[in-house]
């Protein structure tokens, strides 16, 4: 895998990340849609028993109750003891109504080789039943004779009422005897049970896994070849800038890559390549610069030894031997000092400078170089220097005393060098941290050059001269030294009418 392309890495992980979604979609789908489905039937049949159980309840037959056919299910109607009573529902499934006379709710059953969900619910039916009532044998009425209507005549109406209240007696105990019976309720137990085909709903559910099955390859096929082709349109201009910047070489830094505009990635990394090359230019220019100044500063004291010894060999008579000696120590000091000034740039180049820091008293560094300033006479023959030391206070820093010592040296030496006739140095501590100022009476540093005279190995104008000059590494030398100490190093104009070398130090525990 780490051997592939981007391209085939991003596309290969989109289809797998999406894969792997639509598979865990597809199984929470086949889960909640097997339950959806599977339900359907149960409420169905639970239906077809609250149906059956209403018209039970209301009086209806069994098998008035059961009547209605419907292709898929079954209703059957059981006495207490299990026994079928009523079938309805599919007449195919008449034949095998028994087998479901047991079932519970829920259950599953197979009818007919296929599957069916049961519901069941038993209930009693209450009637009323209203016997006949039992009646007394009435007592039979004497026939009147004709001696008894006589005497009935003859005993007027008295005797008529007494007639009248038998008979009245008589028929109220006839009702008396008639005992009314009370109406009875009965209770019918039945088992209502109902079963529902669950045929449709496992077509459904396999005709949807299916559709899966077909649909997610070729969701992926598809997002896959579009992944590609998108990841490839989108890489095109990094394989672009790949060519054109493996061509780049040492001889042909000056390249640049097109910009193609805009703020996107692309063009973010396009700049920064050419930001990039920019600075490989930059410092391959300085490093070819650097190593002709360098060659052309060790070639010159070379000449020169070279040159006496030539003469004192093929002329013996024409140089003595103090002469020669003198120019090759000269010379000699020359080179030592150039290649010296070489080693410390290049060691902070590469951040081995070697910095041993301790508390320096800078005061006594700068009065040390001060007063061997005054008790040297000048290589170009003018008079002796005039060197102001008064300005110096006590300061101390944290650092390194045999670099911050060359600091001193190279800025004094500097002004020494270029100064008409004065120099004056100055020293204090001044909000946390510590100044040290050099000014000469020179001719001083146009403000265009104020910026590069830190360069390596340049001289200005009015420096032209290596006799009287120096190598052009000793400021460039002091910028060096002061940025690894935390410090900043500047040049302006000197109230003396030349330059005046500013430096900032952080000042060190006292």
């Amino acid at each position: 895998m780490r051997r592939a392309s981007l391209r085939s890495r991003i596309t290969v992980a989109a289809v797998l990340a999406v894969a792997l979604t639509l598979g865990v979609f597809a199984l929470v789908f086949a889960l909640v849609q097997q339950a959806v489905l599977a339900d359907a039937p149960r409420q169905a049949a639970s239906a077809d028993v609250d149906r059956a159980v209403s018209a039970l309840a209301i009086g209806s037959t069994p098998s008035v109750a059961v009547a209605g056919e419907t292709d898929g299910s079954l209703v059957v109607v059981t006495d207490a003891s299990g026994r079928v009573l009523a079938v309805g529902g599919d007449d195919d499934l008449a034949d095998v109504a028994s087998s479901i006379a047991s079932s519970g709710s829920g259950d599953r059953v197979s009818l007919d080789g296929d599957a069916f969900v049961v519901e069941r619910e038993d209930v009693g039916v209450e009637s009323t039943a209203t016997p006949t009532p039992a009646a007394s044998t009435p007592t039979p009425t004497p026939t009147p004779t004709d001696d008894d209507d006589d005497a009935d005549d003859d005993s007027g109406s008295g005797g008529s009422r007494s007639d009248d209240g038998e008979a009245d007696d008589d028929a109220t105990s006839s009702t008396d005897d008639a005992t009314p019976v009370p109406a009875r309720v009965v209770t019918t137990g039945y088992g209502v049970v109902a079963a529902r085909s669950l045929e449709e709903a496992s077509a459904a559910s396999s005709a949807s896994l299916v559709t899966l099955g077909v649909a997610i390859p070729m969701a992926l096929l598809v997002l896959g070849v579009t992944t590609w082709l998108v990841v490839g349109r989108a890489l095109r201009p990094v394989e672009s800038m790949r060519r054109e910047v493996d061509t780049v070489t040492a001889q042909s830094l000056s390249h640049r890559l097109p910009d193609p505009g805009g703020g996107d990635e692309i063009a973010r990394l396009a700049r920064t390549l050419n930001g990039m090359l920019d600075r490989l230019d930059s410092s391959a220019t300085a490093q070819r610069r650097f190593v002709g100044d360098a060659s052309h500063e060790l070639k010159t004291p070379l000449a020169t030894i070279r040159q006496h010894a030539e003469v004192a060999l093929l002329h013996p008579g024409s140089i003595d031997g103090a002469a020669l000696a003198g120019t090759v120590l000269g010379e000699e000091a020359r080179l030592t000092a150039l290649v010296q000034g070489l080693l410390v740039l290049a060691r902070a180049d590469e951040g081995a400078l070697g910095v041993t820091r301790r508390p320096v008293d800078l005061d006594d560094l700068v009065v040390s170089e001060t007063a061997r300033l005054r008790g040297v006479a000048r290589p170009d023959g003018r008079g002796p220097l005039a060197v102001d030391a008064t300005a110096v206070g006590p300061a101390r820093v944290d650092g390194d005393e045999g670099l911050l010592g060359q600091v001193v040296h190279n800025l004094v030496a500097n002004a020494a060098r270029h100064a008409d006739a004065r120099v004056a140095v100055a020293l204090a501590e001044r909000d946390g941290g510590v100044v040290l100022t050099v000014d000469d009476d020179g001719a001083g540093v146009a403000e265009a050059d104020r910026e590069r005279v830190f360069d390596r190995f340049v001289r200005l104008d009015e420096a032209r001269a290596r006799d009287a000059g120096g190598s052009g590494l000793g400021l460039a030398i002091v910028r060096e030294i002061v940025r690894v100490h935390g410090g900043a190093v500047s040049v302006t104009a000197s109230p003396l009418g030349g330059a005046r070398f500013v430096v900032h130090l952080p000042a060190g525990p006292a």
